[in-house]
């Protein structure tokens, strides 16, 4: 059975791995999942995946938007949603795979954001649950930012994500642009603190390791690192990330004020 999606535009943004975009596209393929549209926006990649590129485009008949040299995440986005002509975007990084129950919670999202004008986006996937929600329905549930610091989880900052999400392609007027030339862990926060300045709603999907997968092979590598004395269990360490928290519970609450300046 065909799953397509219309009024939805698959913008997926890539670096230096077109295996891996290759791999995307082939299982959205395999779940026979079609959409009006996909863009493919590439941040200046060597030039022997540029050339596959150019090949994959041939087989899978998206749009390729491409630059000169690398500009970064916050540029790539940007360049990508500019070629959007759809009301939605899916967004997706090359290196996710959708899994069997994609087809089924995306529709739902779809129909959810067809119903409720007022939301802004949908997310898939993450890394750890956003800390404060309220149950939905259809398996989601309503992120709701609380400004208090007694809710201390600084993870509350993290409406917004990179990771697989639905949006109205509007996304850019509302919220802003993506800042550009910055690390892509300041770009996705800066982010974040937009859509939360400007009273952002969004759902998050609970199963939210159930409708994609994050794969990176040895040949094609992830390019973000996480320090490993955020994951160490080193009691030092540990009191030392507590108190880390601490602190960026304040700073993000003080960045978000001047914003609303």
């Amino acid at each position: 059975m065909e799953n397509h999606f219309p009024g939805v535009t698959l913008l997926i943004t890539h670096y230096n791995r077109s295996g891996s975009l290759e791999r995307l596209l082939k299982a959205f393929k395999d779940l026979n999942c079609t959409f009006d549209g996909i863009v493919v926006s590439d941040d200046g990649s060597k030039p022997e995946h540029v050339n596959a590129l150019e090949e994959l485009s041939k087989s899978y008949g998206f749009q390729l938007v491409t630059t000169p040299k690398n500009r970064g995440l916050g540029n790539n986005i940007n360049k990508g949603q500019d070629a959007v002509t759809t009301p939605y975007t899916l967004y997706v990084q090359e290196d996710f795979v959708p899994k069997e129950s994609f087809a089924t919670h995306f529709r739902d999202a779809l129909e959810i954001m067809n119903r409720e004008k007022d939301l802004d986006l949908v997310r898939f996937y993450a890394y750890f649950a956003y800390p404060y929600l309220e149950p939905y329905g259809k398996g989601f549930s309503r992120m709701v930012y609380k400004p208090s610091p007694w809710y201390s989880d600084h993870l509350k900052f993290y409406y917004y994500s990179d990771h697989p999400h639905l949006r109205r392609s509007n996304f850019l007027q509302k919220f802003g642009r993506y800042v550009e030339g910055k690390d892509v862990n300041v770009t996705e926060f800066q982010m974040c603190l937009s859509v939360i300045q400007k009273h952002g709603k969004g759902l998050f999907f609970n199963e939210f390791t159930t409708v994609f997968d994050q794969k990176n092979s040895a040949s094609e590598p992830s390019t973000f690192y996480r320090a490993s004395w955020r994951e160490s269990t080193n009691p030092f360490l540990l009191f030392a990330r507590w108190w880390y928290l601490k602190y960026r519970l304040l700073k993000n609450t003080f960045e978000l004020a001047l914003l609303k300046e």
